[in-house]
């Protein structure tokens, strides 16, 4: 359950739907949502791939680790949707913790995510390959995403308006 006070993190690979499911769960919850990668393009102004382009995977993850941290300190409870590698850093998997965050894991097949990610031009680690990366991502990141998760919300053929109800339940 939710606690008043408390923050509510999505964690989840790229395109298992973060963003939309945050954005709905906070009218619901009447709070602001804080995300990752439109914090980031807002403060640097540039674009997540422009970012991976001019200054690499690391800068982005450096800059994203510092969203996360912000997000978590803000006073009053968010909904915050994080970037799919968030959980790469341990710093960041401690930060979740320690910050008594309610971290709730939206999964999907990988099969599903192909499906999805096909439409967006966003995500530059999937350019060479989407369908092989994102499997060995998956693989790579789902003990991580384990790891953080108080609660683990299926989204494969459910609507958002229930993902949402599972991840108030």
């Amino acid at each position: 359950m939710i606690k008043p006070d408390q923050h509510i993190v999505l964690v989840g690979m790229t395109g298992v739907g973060k963003s939309t499911v945050a954005r709905v769960l906070g009218v619901r919850l009447g709070r602001s949502v804080w995300d990752s990668d439109q914090v980031i393009e807002g403060r640097t102004g540039r674009s997540v791939r422009d970012i991976f382009a001019a200054d690499g995977e690391p800068e982005f993850r450096r800059l994203e680790s510092e969203a996360l941290a912000d997000a978590l300190a803000y006073p009053t409870p968010l909904v915050i949707a994080t970037g799919g590698g968030i959980v790469v850093a341990e710093a960041n998997r401690a930060a979740m913790r320690a910050a008594g965050a309610r971290v709730v894991w939206l999964c999907a097949d990988p099969a599903t995510l192909i499906e999805r990610v096909k439409l967006g031009g966003h995500r530059p680690l999937l350019d060479a390959d989407p369908a092989g990366t994102l499997q060995l991502m998956f693989k790579a990141r789902e003990p991580l995403y384990r790891e953080v998760a108080d609660a683990i919300v299926l989204v494969d053929n459910r609507s958002v308006s229930e993902v949402v109800e599972a991840v108030l339940r």
